[in-house]
């Protein structure tokens, strides 16, 4: 499994246990440079994930999609899955801490 992928279960399951460390992941879609405030958050957890890592997750997977398709996919994505709202998401659905509250 990939090295970030893995990063980021861990992440996650760090923050469900740290309301604190959960407040301050879920702020960081308020910052002004979301994704770099986000992986900073990460590496002081204890978790080194880059900007570049999240991306690049996205586009394997989107790349792998368009491999897989039979015969080849004809056109190119627009865009592809975004890993660090994805994350966001799923742990903001997971309770309702109000990421604005300190």
């Amino acid at each position: 499994m990939n090295k970030t992928i893995i990063e980021l279960e861990l992440l996650y399951s760090d923050a469900k246990k740290d309301p604190s460390l959960k407040r301050k992941l879920l702020a960081t879609s308020s910052a002004d440079d979301p994704m770099d405030v986000f992986c900073k958050i990460a590496c002081d957890a204890g978790h080194p994930i880059t900007v570049g890592e999240l991306l690049a997750i996205g586009q394997e997977y989107s790349d792998n999609q368009c491999k897989s398709t039979n015969g080849g996919n004809p056109d190119p994505y627009d865009s592809f899955e975004d890993t660090y709202e994805t994350f966001l998401a799923s742990l903001s659905s997971d309770s309702n801490i109000d990421p604005r509250s300190n």
